[in-house]
């Protein structure tokens, strides 16, 4: 068995087993027709509960005949113009090529002795993004595996640096279409059930910042204390992003921590054209980036970042085995000090081959791709009777529902959306999203591909619609 351990005897096996594998996944992509192939739960789960796991196959070449059969067939691919679902984005082949590399060597970013030249890679990238956001000379951050981990670290740090010990006094601002995970940090940070405050969005779906002033008001008036304001800027549904500067000016005067969840905005700090949406993200006092959104790598690769290096303080303990206290002294780095995880995988080693490869203009014109991309299928969906679109794209989602001419109620028309999802799905034609306007089920594309077209935003409205009719047809006929 110590043949298929990685060393130096190995290198001539390592190299074949990759290069098979690499070869089965190019060949896949390049005969791939559609993003899915409409496998259902039913018919794919009984073919995986039959591998016996203790039986092992002893060649690579025969696991990865089953592979093809069990998962590289029936995948989800991304890559594909018309998957546009969810905050999925194709990759570039430069991260790729660092994922290769980093998996192989396997440094963990805990510790220097476990990392050393990866470590002074990942510091160098944090000082580059917060250098972009512009939090100043004190600013600091570090690698996460997602948004939620970067946002619950955020409000750890707010969480200890409000003016309170009593946690039933703290309250968090957000507004009522921020991602779920603001809540779900308030509950594992032991905060009560009533701390997180929605705040209403207005047509656009961002935050109102009157709304916003009275509720911090109330809150003062109450001896709450603004334990932070959690600014979006892209929003999980539509998108849009909060009045950033009217926020940092409310966070100043009631003392809040300013928290900008820009996960997927992020793609605007390397536009070559809309860098001025996310304007005043630079007054926040952290900030969730996800690399693997906006910037087109692997997942996961995500940091949170902040304005002063000291409030990290807050997520440091310290071992003898591992990142004893004379370190700090002697000033060994030691990036476990900063996160809440320890043993942690060298992500941003994808980053800085993107940006060794492509370089930040290379990133951030893709970006606009998308963004324009999503424009444009916004004038395609406000000119077409069939469909009702809820606001113009602030970044690359577009939220809308198919309107039958001939059927007014409501319930009936989310029933015909929901099944146009689902068949869509099924067909694997294509790939959409859902979710709810107002009590009210909707459609939602995605755009983070540049690959895709007009072409193929129409193409997709035309089978939405041609579901739905289906399905209204044979409602109607059902009643008859």
């Amino acid at each position: 068995m110590r043949s298929h351990l990685l060393n130096d005897a190995t290198a001539e096996h390592y190299r074949r087993s990759v290069t098979e594998g690499v070869e089965r996944v190019a060949a896949k992509l390049a005969t791939t027709a559609r993003p899915f192939t409409g496998v259902t739960v039913d018919a794919l789960a009984p073919r995986i509960d039959a591998i016996d796991l203790d039986r092992p196959l002893h060649d690579t070449t025969a696991v990865l005949d089953e592979l093809e059969d069990v998962y590289l067939r029936d995948a989800i691919y991304f890559h594909h113009p018309r998957y546009l679902a969810h905050l999925n984005c194709p990759v570039v082949i430069p991260a790729l090529l660092g994922e290769a590399v980093l998996s192989a060597v396997n440094s963990s970013l805990d510790t220097w002795d476990q990392s050393a030249g990866g470590t002074l890679i990942e510091r160098k990238l944090i000082d580059w993004t917060t250098a972009r956001i512009g939090l100043g000379p004190a600013a600091d951050g570090v690698f996460t595996s997602g948004g939620t981990q970067s946002n619950l670290q955020a409000l750890l740090l707010a969480r200890e640096e409000a003016k309170t010990g009593d946690l039933a006094k703290l309250r968090v601002f957000a507004s009522e279409v921020s991602h779920f995970s603001v809540k779900k940090s308030a509950k594992l940070l032991g905060l009560g059930p009533d701390a997180v405050i929605s705040v209403p969005v207005d047509h656009d779906k961002r935050l109102q910042t009157v709304a916003l002033a009275r509720e911090l008001e109330r809150c003062a008036e109450a001896g709450l204390v603004p334990m932070a304001v959690v600014a979006t800027a892209g929003t999980t549904d539509f998108g849009s992003i909060d009045p950033l500067p009217g926020i940092a000016e409310l966070c100043g005067r009631y003392g809040a921590w300013m928290h900008v969840d820009a996960a997927y905005g992020c793609g605007l700090l390397a536009s070559l054209k809309y860098r001025d949406r996310i304007a005043g993200i630079e007054h926040a006092d952290s900030v969730t980036v996800d690399y693997h959104k906006s910037f087109f790598q692997p997942v996961s690769s995500s940091a949170v970042l902040v304005r002063d290096t000291a409030t990290l303080r807050h997520a440091t303990y310290h071992a003898e085995y591992l990142n004893p206290r004379r370190m700090v002294i002697e000033r060994i780095p030691n990036q476990v000090d900063k996160s809440l995880q320890t043993t942690r995988r060298f992500d941003a080693l994808k980053l800085w081959m993107t940006l060794r490869v492509m370089g930040a203009d290379g990133i951030g014109r893709l970006f606009d791709e998308v963004c324009d991309l999503a424009a444009e299928g916004w004038k395609l969906l406000a000119a077409d009777p069939r469909f009702d679109v809820v606001v113009a794209p602030s970044l690359s989602t577009l939220v809308f529902r198919y309107i039958p001419a001939a059927v007014t109620d409501p319930a009936e028309i989310d029933r015909a959306n929901l099944y146009a999802r689902k068949a869509l799905f099924a067909s694997g034609d294509a790939v959409v999203a859902g979710t709810k306007v107002a009590g009210r089920h909707y459609l939602k594309f995605t755009l983070l591909n540049p690959e895709t077209t007009t072409d193929d935003i129409s193409a997709v409205l035309d089978l939405i619609a041609g579901h739905a009719e289906q399905y209204l047809g044979e409602s109607l006929d059902r009643a008859c």
